[in-house]
């Protein structure tokens, strides 16, 4: 059989289940998916030069990372070309883009120093979001920012945050689209602390000062990003998930931010999902791949990936969800890096949008559980690869491997020569 047989076939063959696969393919052209620009530098960015620091770590020396704005944009633009589906961008604070030798301090960021990123999201349709960028800069003092107890430091910080808030507000004007904006630090403590509390009313305060920045909450989706531990601070940290749930539960029009590698490892998002979703209107999720603790690998099409997108779509959450991805792999070939891992997650959305959620909650409902679990595992080998052959076909892209044929042509015209 030829592709369009094929998708005849897969079609007849989910029709069957009560599932309209040519729905399921136009509910995820419209379906957002936060593309992370920090893949393509190694969350290098662009206002410092000094070495990555702060609880996060890029391991690996694959050549040919971006080391402009020019070299990153096109490097996204190259991956973006590969990709089925809806991106929004996702920048940190830290890829401010400066002209004629100027340069702005993290509290004196203005939204001028971000205006060719708006540009590049326009010429994409593309909407952006934002995070300030509490890490890698001189003014982390012994490894605290928002938490710190010398409050020259905290200052400094707070007014980052200040400023990040308008420059989301600033995105979400310029692109007609919401800007997520999400507050994380690494602030914490390698050993045993005599003082918990302490940096997280200090912390608490902090967010409570940078929130009070007059903004559209239209326009401006604000988030607090949890931390379980990390290089550095592998016995403490300040936002640990109870704090940064518990502020969000309590201060309106701020979301939970849950990012997958956040957690203990035998916690899974997936299940953290419709719990939240009892409470929030809206949620936020960094989407990436945990080996053992956060370390950010590349997004495949796993149990839980597919799992997180099962509770979105379950749930009829596609429009109170906030998706983004986040990992950051300098070991492989970035721009493969970006494509396998947006594919991925775009592959266990329409796996989502193909299973037959109401029928299962009904024989969950009625305590058919075998059949329940047979219903579930017949699934896992239905023709979803047709499917996804229709799709990347009607998006214009390649549904097989040979995208990677242009990956690599685009190593040898482009990335070996940086």
């Amino acid at each position: 059989m030829n592709r369009a047989e094929r998708y005849e076939s897969a079609r007849e063959i989910y029709k069957a289940i009560g599932v309209d696969t040519d729905a399921a393919i136009e509910k995820l052209k419209t379906i957002p998916v936060s593309l992370h620009c920090w893949q393509g530098d190694d969350v290098k960015g662009f206002d410092q030069d000094g070495p990555l620091t702060g609880g996060i770590q890029t391991t690996g020396n694959y050549p040919g990372k971006a080391r402009t704005p020019e070299e990153l944009m096109q490097d996204m633009e190259k991956t973006m070309s590969l990709m089925p589906g809806r991106k929004k961008l996702n920048l940190h604070a830290c890829y401010a883009i400066f002209e004629d030798g100027e340069r702005a301090d993290r509290d004196q960021l203005e939204p001028k120093h971000f205006a060719k990123w708006v540009e590049f999201a326009k010429k994409h349709d593309m909407g952006i979001d934002f995070n300030p960028t509490f890490f890698s800069h001189e003014k982390v003092k012994d490894g605290l920012t928002l938490s710190s107890p010398d409050e020259e430091t905290r200052r400094f910080w707070i007014n980052h945050g200040k400023a990040c808030i308008r420059i989301s507000e600033y995105m979400a004007k310029e692109t007609g689209m919401p800007c997520v904006m999400n507050i994380w630090t690494g602030d914490g403590y390698k050993d045993i602390p005599a003082d918990r509390m302490g940096p997280r009313m200090r912390y608490k305060d902090s967010i409570e000062q940078i929130l009070a920045e007059p903004h559209d909450s239209n326009l401006v989706k604000p988030c607090v990003e949890s931390k379980v531990f990390g290089i550095g601070v592998e016995s403490y940290t300040a936002g640990s998930a109870e704090f940064a749930l518990s502020f969000a539960a309590t201060h309106e029009g701020v979301l939970p931010l849950m990012d997958n590698g956040h957690y203990h490892p035998t916690e899974v998002v997936s299940d953290k999902i419709p719990a939240l979703l009892c409470f929030f209107p809206e949620i936020a999720l960094h989407v990436t791949r945990p080996v053992r603790w956060d370390s950010d690998h590349v997004v495949l099409f796993d149990d839980e990936t597919k799992e997180i997108a099962k509770e979105i779509v379950r749930n009829d959450a596609l429009d109170r969800v906030y998706i983004a991805l986040d990992y950051f792999d300098a070991s492989i070939n970035r721009i493969s890096a970006w494509t396998v891992g947006f594919r991925s997650f775009q592959k266990a959305l329409l796996s989502a949008l193909c299973t037959p959620a109401a029928m299962l909650k009904e024989l969950q409902d009625e305590n058919r559980l075998t059949e329940m679990m047979l219903e579930q595992e017949e699934l896992k080998t239905y023709p979803l690869g047709d499917v996804w052959a229709e799709y990347c076909r009607q998006c214009g892209v390649a549904a097989d491997r040979s995208w990677f044929d242009e990956v690599k042509a685009y190593e040898q015209e482009v990335l070996l020569k940086r």
